[in-house]
């Protein structure tokens, strides 16, 4: 039982991390590209340009908020 618990935090730490937004939001992109592969929106370069895109996009907006300024 001990080794499946080392094995799932592993995957934890290894997927999620330090900062969850982040792998929703890689999700979030991974998801939205797959969308777009199946209604066949554009062809393989179209789909490998919208994919970095979406990844870069995605980690900015998480570095963004994670990086804001707080309220007092």
């Amino acid at each position: 039982m001990k080794f499946l618990k080392s094995f799932g935090q592993f995957w934890y730490d290894f997927i999620i991390g330090d900062d969850w937004k982040i792998a929703v939001a890689v999700v979030l992109a991974l998801v939205a590209l797959y969308v777009a592969m199946t209604v066949e929106l554009f062809g393989d370069t179209g789909l490998t340009l919208l994919g970095g895109v979406l990844l870069v996009v995605a980690f900015a907006i998480s570095l963004a908020i994670d990086v804001r300024p707080k309220k007092r």
